[in-house]
Formats: C-alpha cells, sequence, structure tokens
C-alpha cells in the first residue's frame, strides 16, 4: 500500500456544507474510489487556515489516473466548486504533501 497526502483549500464559512456534503457523498462516487483501488481515505479541516489534508492510501496496482475522466468524478468536482478553491474546469486545486516524518 502507498500512502498519499495533499492539501486543498475550504471556502471560509463552508466547514458544515463541506462536512454535510461528504456525510451525504454518493453510492457511486464510494464505488469508484474503491474501484481505482483507494483503500482508507480521510480528510482533516484546519479550521484557523480553511486548509483541508487528505491523506488516503491505494493499492500499488491502482487506477487513480482514470479518475478525472470520468462522469462521476466530474459531477463531484462540479457539486464541490463552489464552496472551495477550484479549477475552472471544476476540480480542486490539490497540492501534494511530502512525508517528512512517519512512525510506524
Amino acid at each position: 500500500m502507498e500512502k498519499i497526502a495533499f492539501r486543498m483549500r475550504l471556502h471560509q464559512g463552508q466547514k458544515e456544507e463541506y462536512r454535510k456534503r461528504h456525510d451525504d457523498i454518493w453510492h457511486e462516487m464510494v464505488a469508484l474510489l474503491r474501484d481505482a483501488g483507494i483503500q482508507d481515505y480521510s480528510i482533516h479541516l484546519d479550521e484557523e487556515t480553511n486548509l483541508l489534508f487528505g491523506v488516503l492510501w491505494r493499492k500499488p496496482d491502482h487506477k487513480m489516473d482514470t479518475l478525472p475522466a470520468h462522469q462521476v468524478m466530474q459531477r463531484w468536482w462540479t457539486h464541490m466548486s463552489d464552496i472551495m478553491e477550484s479549477h475552472p474546469s471544476g476540480e480542486p486545486v490539490v497540492v501534494p504533501l511530502e512525508t517528512v516524518f512517519h512512525l510506524r
């Protein structure tokens, strides 16, 4: 398994809406992520900065590279683009994070 970490930015005052939309995540979106090889995925919010920190574990034979082209993913991005920093395409602005420490 490979761990991936990244950050995104939530618009001010959108914490509850972001949480609600993820509490109501579409079944087809969950299936898409699992089919792409994602095993464990969490997102954490720093309320002082509105930065979201995502951490996921993926299988070695993952298919995450195919996600941006999938219709369900594009719909999800559109659904989320009004409450978080996004590109004109709707895709969230994602900044990869480097692991500098990991205790096992």
